[in-house]
């Protein structure tokens, strides 16, 4: 996919994702039409922007990092191809991200700030935050101290308690989605499966090695889902790797359901009965 040049200015037309179906669970895939500028934000257009650099890419769209000609602010804005959404069946992860993302306010949840479309792309202008993944992170230093392992854990139980009391499950906690800002602390991103949520919802959806049993058996699934997938993460953190693997999915979801864990001998003695209780 080219990316779309920001000198176009964006159309305020009708949803070109209006009425593109069903969802597994039953809700209309769309999208609300584009936001007008609320009163107290300031209103954006694509041409007010200089595209600096591409840091991420993914199957329908990617993440521009952009700066505000008069503000010098920076920004990153996420594009995504119309076509290649509808194609993907993707209209319903796309909505779920932007409504959620338009209700919280939290110092670890990213930042949603205006959205629009043209003719051939959607676009997302959010907080830029410049430390990265995560994950990287994780991958370049084999695995986190105790209390590197703790200081991040904290703040995304803050995330995620404040998520769940608006009623919205996150499901798809893993180290990718997990961004660091210039001071080190954490910022939760890619709210594609994040769901409101009052008792159950039965969607397959999520990382394989982060799936809890009752979505894997198709049980219907609440809000414990993302602290099961915390209970992964930390046993990442500090061991380098999931307790659950394997090449194929099922095999990972076989592991999974049988609850067998294999504590590395250099965990703390102290995270291993935290995580078994």
């Amino acid at each position: 996919m080219e990316a779309p040049a920001l000198a176009n200015a964006a159309a305020a037309d009708p949803d070109p994702l209006e009425s593109q179906g069903e969802t597994p669970d039953g809700a209309p895939a769309h999208l609300p039409s584009p936001d007008a500028p609320s009163p107290e934000s300031p209103a954006y257009r694509l041409q007010d922007f200089d595209t600096l650099a591409t840091v991420g890419t993914g199957t329908f769209g990617r993440v521009q990092v952009v700066r505000q000609k008069t503000a010098k602010r920076f920004f990153a804005l996420k594009v995504m191809s119309i076509p290649d959404v509808i194609r993907l069946k993707q209209e319903q992860h796309v909505h779920n991200e932007k409504s959620v993302l338009k209700e919280v306010s939290h110092p670890f949840l990213v930042k949603l700030f205006w959205t629009c479309h043209d003719e051939r792309f959607l676009y997302m202008l959010m907080e830029f935050v410049p430390g990265g993944e995560l994950f990287s992170y994780l991958r370049n230093r084999g695995r986190f101290s105790s209390n590197a392992g703790l200081f991040y854990s904290a703040e995304i139980i803050c995330a995620i308690e404040y998520l769940h009391s608006r009623e919205i499950v996150y499901r798809d906690l893993k180290p990718e989605n997990i961004l660091l800002d210039r001071d080190g602390h954490i910022k939760l991103t890619d709210f594609g499966f994040a769901k409101k949520l009052v008792d159950k919802t039965w969607t397959l959806c999520g990382t394989p090695e982060y799936l809890a049993p009752e979505v894997i058996q198709s049980k219907g699934h609440g809000r414990a889902v993302d602290w099961w997938a915390l209970g992964i993460l930390i046993f990442e953190m500090l061991s380098g790797f999931p307790p659950f693997f394997d090449d194929n999915p099922f095999g990972i979801y076989q592991k999974i359901l049988a609850g067998k864990i294999d504590f590395p001998r250099h965990l703390d003695f102290n995270v291993k009965m935290e995580q078994m209780t």
